[in-house]
């Protein structure tokens, strides 16, 4: 059967089934057997409770000595129970399972698979498996078994039984899409070898050459299909002249402060794209405050000196408002003639900016979504910026691209993505890095502490409030919800109106605020009408205060790394000492570790590394909106040196464009072509 087939054609396979299937994107036998498992258990045999020894895997049959019972400790349900052989007897423990307790009855045989341990003097299996009399003999027999992905309706046994057959029935040899000569330098298995392994391995050593081939293919294929759709993208060329330089250079000379290095360098790789004989599609990554508006705005500068228009889109309105101000004061000695354009101005407002804009009035126009609506026609747009880029979903930044004639492309982020991320998520890409802070601002102070310290940390924003500063609270919720204990804006908010003293100004922000009354918070705060902003992280980004001096972040293990290291970010912006507090109760050592580098880092390039260490790259903050496609067995941390081999072969072929003509590459070839045109769709071009 060709590899291509739909899985209907498999026996057992109806439409109810299939559709079980297409819920986990397996449509084709090919989807089926690159549904690669999750994991691993490895049969181990039945033992008898007096062999077992702790840090050891088991699988135990026995009776239930007692109905399990239940119990919380904190924000955890312990359900536990004993269990008894002819040997001995041992504890049985599961945690936020309750409902075993009506599963399991006293005086029942089942089967368990778990990890022993010895815990108060006893010997107990911590969260252990169920093993259904089905599934006993392949835990038995099998010598690696693989874990799936689930979906309501499909189980374990259904997904093996399923991916056994079609790898029974597909057409032998399967073809292999990397030609030999790759395969042989970077010692890679063959594709069929590779699949049949993946599923059910021999043995370890099989499994690892398995998953090396499978991995670097994704790799391959991802970062090649960038590269060629980058040089796709490259060839169109510039249709901007930019000769003139005088108000460019005199702004240049007469900012208050000198560049940093990295500020430079960035500079005049963005003078030389605009300059040079294709179209710029740059991203500028720094840290907070490292100063990417100041080389963007010298972007625009050099556009408006030169007849041509630019527009730059902001997240917020509070922070579109605030690159205004900044742009005005930074170019008072020029002509520059700047317009704004958000959603809460009127719409004779807006129409007397569209008409501004459409005559060529406007230089640069800076505002929020607002600015891609149908009504903005351009005269001559050369330069389009969006800031906190990864705030903009793909095809609002596409809008955007889209008012002008190929215009020059700008992006900033102010999230740091850790150098080998960036590898694969901006690929398509040049990436400039602004990489040191301007001299004299001043670190952070960040300190750990837990609960107790409350009182002590109220007293200190007092403190801070009675110098003429403001402070942020961030909480992890808005509301209460009685499934958990976090701390929520609209309570605590609540609570220090009751204990602080009523001439102190408090408000709160969350997300499901109307966005007229967001913005307006948003604004009193910056405006210095209000001492305490209780806030969601929806401060993240786009909010600019300098007489903000505090940052309190409670159940701070409850965000990633990355995240924290933004909201610190909030403060610090002026020239007073600064200060942020982790408030945390959590005992678990991920999150005191975790607490510790946000104690002992300020560099947001580090922390970020660190959070893809610890939570992986599916969960950091841009990574999912950016559209790309998740990876199935690939992993960037755990697979650098895979990625490096991967990414070298990418280039060369690159470089070589026409290898892909030779008869060895044919299949190659196909493949890239239907990897390109089904996974990477979202890259606008």
């Amino acid at each position: 059967m060709e590899i291509s087939r739909p899985i209907t054609e498999l026996s057992g396979i109806g439409e109810k089934k299939a559709q079980l299937f297409k819920k986990i994107g397996i449509k084709s036998l090919m989807d089926l057997v690159t549904y690669y498992p999750i994991t691993y258990e490895r049969g181990i045999g039945l033992s008898k409770i007096q062999d077992i020894k702790p840090n050891g895997t088991y699988l135990i049959a026995g009776k239930i000595l007692v109905s399990p019972i239940s119990k919380r400790a904190g924000h955890i349900i312990l359900t536990s129970t004993k269990l008894k052989d002819d040997t001995g007897e041992l504890s049985l423990t599961w945690f936020n399972q309750p409902y075993l307790q009506k599963q399991l009855k006293e005086g029942q045989t089942i089967t368990v698979m778990g990890k022993a341990s010895y815990k108060y003097d006893k010997l107990q299996l911590t969260s252990p498996k169920i093993i259904t009399k089905s599934d006993l003999a392949y835990f038995e027999d099998k010598g690696i078994i693989p874990i799936y992905p689930l979906t309501k309706g499909l189980s374990q046994k259904v997904i093996r039984l399923t991916v056994a057959l079609a790898l029974d029935v597909i057409n032998k040899p399967i073809e292999d899409h990397i030609p030999a000569t790759i395969r042989e330098t970077y010692e890679l298995e063959n594709f069929e070898d590779a699949i049949y392994q993946i599923h059910y391995p021999k043995n370890e050593k099989a499994l690892n050459h398995a998953r090396k081939r499978l991995v670097f293919d994704e790799f391959l294929f991802f970062q090649l299909g960038l590269m060629l759709l980058k040089e796709e993208q490259v060839r169109i060329k510039n249709q901007y002249s930019f000769k003139s330089f005088k108000w460019y250079e005199h702004t240049l000379k007469s900012l208050p402060f000198t560049l940093t290095n990295a500020q430079n360098s960035v500079l005049d790789a963005i003078m030389k794209d605009m300059n040079g004989p294709y179209n710029m599609n740059r991203l500028i990554q720094g840290d907070v405050g490292s100063g990417k508006t100041v080389v963007a705005a010298l972007a625009i500068i050099l556009a408006a000196e030169n007849g041509y228009q630019s527009v730059l889109m902001a997240p917020t309105e509070v922070l579109a408002k605030q690159h205004l101000q900044s742009i005005e004061e930074m170019f008072l000695s020029v002509d520059l003639k700047v317009g704004l354009l958000v959603g809460s101005m009127t719409k004779k407002e807006k129409m007397d900016m569209y008409q501004k804009i459409e005559a060529g009035l406007i230089d640069v126009i800076i505002g929020t979504h607002a600015v891609i609506q149908e009504g903005v026609v351009f005269k001559d747009l050369a330069l389009v910026i969006t800031d906190e880029q990864h705030r903009f979903g793909v095809l609002q930044r596409e809008m955007l691209a889209g008012k002008g004639h190929y215009p020059h492309v700008l992006v900033m982020s102010g999230t740091p993505i850790p150098r080998t991320l960036g590898l694969i998520l901006y690929g398509d890409m040049d990436v400039s890095v602004i990489d040191e802070l301007p001299p004299g601002r001043k670190s952070i102070e960040t300190f750990s502490v837990n609960a107790t310290y409350r009182n002590r940390v109220q007293a200190f924003i007092l403190k801070e409030i009675d110098a003429g500063r403001q402070c942020y609270i961030v909480c992890p919720m808005v509301e209460e919800n009685e499934e958990n204990e976090l701390i929520d804006v609209l309570s605590y908010t609540e609570k220090l109106r009751v204990k602080l003293p009523p001439h102190i100004r408090i408000e709160y922000l969350h997300g499901q605020m109307r966005p007229k009354l967001k913005n307006e918070t948003m604004e009193r705060f910056a405006k210095g009408e209000l001492d305490i902003l209780v806030s969601t992280t929806v401060i993240e980004v786009g909010i600019n205060v300098p007489n903000a001096s505090l940052m309190v972040i409670e159940d701070a293990h409850r965000f990633g790394l990355a995240q924290l290291h933004q909201l610190r970010g909030r403060v610090g912006r002026g020239g007073n000492q600064s200060y942020c507090i982790l408030i945390s109760d959590s005992k678990s050592m991920l999150a005191k570790k975790r607490m510790a580098i946000m104690t002992e880092s300020q560099d947001g390039f580090y922390i970020a590394q660190k959070d893809l260490e610890i939570r992986g790259h599916g969960d950091l903050l841009g990574l999912r909106q950016s559209g790309m496609p998740t990876f199935k067995i690939a992993n960037i941390v755990e697979d650098l040196e895979i990625l490096k081999q991967a990414n070298i072969v990418a280039k060369t072929i690159s470089e070589k464009r026409d290898i892909l003509q030779e008869a060895t590459y044919e299949n190659f070839r196909k493949k890239l072509e239907n990897y390109i045109e089904t996974n990477m769709s979202y890259i606008a071009l």
